[in-house]
């Protein structure tokens, strides 16, 4: 998947020896990036890119069901979540097959823009077909839903207490052999060096953080992040710098930071509270960063606003 993950677990007697179950992970994510990658020609999701619109094509169940959510996800918030916006982001060049970071011109991105959007998708049985000729990308979510599958193994494996991530998406179960949880810390959303915003414990949970301060390029003195609002076809520019969700399904806490990332700080927040999202949210202030958690995050892990 063109990155790392890490799985840390406390062995059981019926528990698969190391390298038997190292096989068994490394298998589910090769099966997720031949069928969900868009660095690699030959996966699923990459011949499905390249068909003309009009066209079909027989797709993965896992496939069809990342579309149904990433339907749902940008159906819930009017389009800020949108997994068809690989031409976007390999015109500002943060695609696969982008050549370089650029600022293109009103026309390039109106141009990109009109084959961007989930209406031009539909699944009919196991084909999923397009009718412009829109590019999928699934990195929103295809990690959140890959711990979810790892997760899922592992119980079938008789493993129950383990911490698993995944390029960064987390989730924990049970506890360390002293007993005491698995802790993660949400990252502060700093490009200069690592420093932790705020520890969490985990039992059944997933965690995932998007922000702005890993993945972006400056021109003229402005920054260009790498999350695209879909509705202009631009990075965000609003002072939000991360948001960390945290839920019982690490798919569903992968597409809502994204989605919430894009929201901002004011929308973002009115939607999570809305729906009774545990999120954490950090803005850039003038003076540094303000840190606001809502009110299902401050029940589970309790965190008021503070600067």
């Amino acid at each position: 998947m063109g990155s790392h993950y890490s799985l840390k677990y406390v062995a059981g007697e019926e528990t698969p020896q190391p390298q038997a179950l190292k096989a068994e992970v490394e298998a589910l994510l090769a099966e997720v990036d031949r069928q969900m990658s868009t660095w690699r020609a030959d996966s699923d999701l990459s011949v499905f890119n390249r068909l003309p619109a009009g066209s079909c094509r027989d797709m993965p169940p896992a496939v069809l069901e990342l579309v149904r959510f990433g339907e749902q996800l940008s159906r819930d918030s009017d389009g800020a979540f949108d997994l068809t916006i690989q031409p976007l982001l390999d015109l500002w060049g943060f695609g696969s097959q982008s050549r370089g970071t650029q600022v293109p011109s009103a026309a390039q991105i109106a141009a990109a823009r009109a084959n961007v959007g989930h209406r031009y998708l539909h699944i009919d049985g196991t084909q999923l077909c397009k009718r412009a000729a829109i590019e999928l990308d699934l990195d929103s979510i295809a990690a959140g839903y890959t711990v979810d599958r790892i997760a899922a193994r592992l119980r079938e494996l008789g493993v129950h207490s383990y911490l698993l991530d995944v390029t960064g998406e987390l989730k924990a179960a049970g506890r360390k052999p002293d007993g005491l949880p698995w802790r993660i810390a949400i990252e502060a959303p700093r490009d200069d060096q690592q420093v932790a915003q705020k520890t969490l414990a985990l039992d059944g949970q997933g965690v995932s953080t998007s922000g702005d301060y890993r993945n972006y390029f400056e021109q003229d003195g402005k920054r260009y992040s790498h999350t695209l609002d879909p509705q202009i076809g631009a990075p965000i520019s609003h002072r939000l710098a991360s948001v960390t969700v945290v839920d019982a399904s690490t798919l569903r806490a992968d597409g809502l930071s994204t989605l919430l990332m894009v929201l901002g700080p004011q929308r973002g927040f009115a939607y999570a509270e809305q729906a009774g999202l545990a999120a954490f949210f950090v803005s850039r202030t003038d003076s540094g960063f303000t840190t606001r958690a809502t009110a299902a995050f401050e029940r589970q892990f309790g965190a008021g606003a503070k600067q």
